[in-house]
């Protein structure tokens, strides 16, 4: 008999396969319940449409923060969240979860960056006011924005909500934000000049429009190449954990799990291509296209993002999220440091 697991994930490309049952892990019955949440990020067709529920079609139309909530309640077997949640559980010894080094989003942070109209580049942020959190976009651009731009944290001044979760520098001057305000007055008073991602409670920064506000990096394309170029970073937001006491009583399921989410981000490629079959046969499209599209951008497993995960434990354990200098292969199930 199969062994049958309550799963929670993102509805997207990429796990449709697995959500509507075209790819079935060696041994396991999925039970799934999606999320049918767009992919925040860039402002592209890709990410913002056609019509969302269209694209997104499997899954009721929760929301990400619910399923956070919900991995962290233990209420799935198996559960995306964010990769913010596996390092720092890792670190503090958290055994109800561990890693599997699947990853099921990613993006360029750094565009969610939202300064008030008198902040041009990332050097203008010295001396301001910014809110920070604890997610994943909020790390990294705190990360991102100290080695690439020597936005040292000393020169600027951190708010945030409530409990950090994390322990800065005591250099790094931290403020809570007072009860009774929040991100946006703050931004709308002028006591915040920019927030490390787009307000809290706004669904992505183009759903948040002040005349006296916008994007860091307003050419979303241009950066986004430049950045990539030139670091070879493509960020993760999401990870998948699963039960530890799953793994224990059944070692076999982390590689049966990993093979069947690679197998289906590995036919969310070959369909992107075949869709754009037509336009290159017709030479709507240049004939580099089709090189390009078959090149994978999501690739799961510890070293194929060796790289973006070495940097995203130097940024946690830099900003105070981690105690310690994680190894990356302690956040993940033993039985996959090879992949």
């Amino acid at each position: 008999m199969a062994l049958q697991l309550s799963v929670g994930l993102v509805s997207n490309p990429r796990t449709w396969p697995l959500l509507d049952g075209t790819i079935k892990p060696e041994g396991i019955d999925l039970f799934p319940t999606a999320v049918r949440e767009p992919h925040l990020g860039l402002d592209t067709t890709a990410n913002f449409g056609p019509e969302a529920k269209a694209l997104y079609k499997y899954g009721p139309s929760d929301t990400m923060a619910h399923l956070h909530e919900r991995v962290q309640r233990g209420d799935f077997d198996v559960g995306e969240t964010a990769i913010t949640a596996a390092i720092t559980g890792a670190d503090r010894g958290d055994n109800r979860y561990i890693g599997l080094p699947i990853f099921m989003s990613r993006r360029f942070f750094h565009m969610d960056i939202v300064v008030h109209k008198g902040i041009e580049t990332p050097e203008d942020l010295k001396g301001k006011h910014l809110f920070i959190g604890t997610s994943p976009p909020q790390l990294w651009n705190r990360g991102m924005l100290e080695h690439e731009f020597g936005v040292d944290p000393k020169s600027v001044t951190y708010w945030c909500h409530g409990a950090a979760g994390f322990a800065p520098r005591p250099d790094v001057k931290l403020n809570e934000i007072p009860s009774g305000k929040n991100v946006t007055s703050m931004l709308e008073s002028g006591e915040l000049q920019a927030s490390v991602s787009y307000p809290p409670g706004t669904a992505h920064r183009y759903s948040w429009n002040h005349p006296d506000f916008g994007p860091l990096f307003p050419n979303t394309y241009e950066e986004g190449v430049r950045y990539y170029n030139k670091t070879g970073l493509f960020p993760m937001n999401h990870v998948v954990l699963i039960k530890r006491e799953i793994v224990e009583q059944h070692p076999w399921v982390v590689m049966s799990l990993f093979k069947a989410f690679q197998e289906a981000a590995e036919l969310a490629d070959q369909q992107r291509l075949a869709h754009v079959g037509y336009h290159l046969e017709l030479g709507l499209l240049p004939p580099e296209t089709e090189k390009a599209l078959r090149m994978p951008l999501v690739r799961h497993g510890i070293q194929a993002n060796k790289k973006v995960l070495d940097t995203y434990v130097q940024y946690a354990y830099e900003q105070g999220f981690t105690s310690r200098l994680l190894k990356v292969e302690e956040i993940f199930a033993p039985s996959a440091a090879e992949t």
